[in-house]
């Protein structure tokens, strides 16, 4: 499987988040959005994102008060968006923890190379975590899929899915959460995903032991 970087664009301006993840996505990037602080904050706590895309001025929580608070655990890159170029917001911004920043307007090809720069340096994507599965092993680092009588493979969906449900094992996630936070435009990719993902990991897809549906909350993994 060939993974692919997995952003997080936070900006309250509804048109520029549908514009960047339109764009990003068209560059195989996998994108999800979150249009405050708050409901980031929700996200990156059970999403391994390898690189985060910031607008500064958002009510509520704003950028420079998110980058720094995501400082506090977490080291993956930041980008800020910021209509403030003064070369003080752009100090300030990096003083509390961005890795690079880009002015408002700005062509969508600059933000892609800028973001390419910070990959390549990054060691966010180096992560190796493997579920057992009682006989299967799954590992999520490469999608492979060990112990099966069949040669099988997990696809980028599949292991967004079990990165999230796997960091609270036992808890369930809402639909509209993992919808929003793995970017699908349709309540109906969740769906497939999840069957797929069962066909490949349950003895019995229609009577789940491990990937089970929760009843008006959503779903949740059980790992022995």
């Amino acid at each position: 499987m060939s993974t692919k970087f997995h952003l997080l664009i936070v900006d309250d301006d509804d048109k520029i988040r549908s514009l960047l993840k339109s764009f990003l996505q068209s560059k195989d990037f996998l994108v999800s959005t979150a249009e405050n602080a708050s409901e980031a904050k929700g996200m990156i706590d059970f999403i391994k994102f390898d690189l985060l895309i910031v607008d500064i001025m958002m009510p509520g929580m704003n950028g420079f008060d998110l980058t720094r608070e995501i400082r506090n655990f977490s080291n993956v890159p930041v980008i800020h968006l910021t209509a403030m170029d003064e070369k003080k917001d752009v100090i300030y911004g990096l003083e509390m923890g961005a890795d690079d920043y880009i002015a408002k307007p700005f062509e969508p090809k600059e933000l892609e190379l800028r973001i390419n720069n910070i990959l390549k340096k990054s060691s966010v994507k180096s992560k190796n975590k493997t579920l057992q599965l009682n006989n299967i092993l799954l590992d999520l680092s490469t999608g492979s899929i060990k112990g099966l009588d069949k040669d099988l493979s997990l696809s980028e969906n599949e292991v967004k899915i079990l990165e999230i449900l796997s960091s609270k094992p036992g808890e369930s996630f809402e639909r509209e959460f993992l919808i929003k936070s793995l970017g699908f435009n349709q309540e109906r990719t969740l769906d497939v995903c999840i069957n797929r993902l069962r066909k490949k990991i349950e003895k019995n897809p229609k009577v789940p032991k491990y990937l089970k549906t929760k009843r008006g909350s959503g779903y949740v993994l059980w790992i022995d």
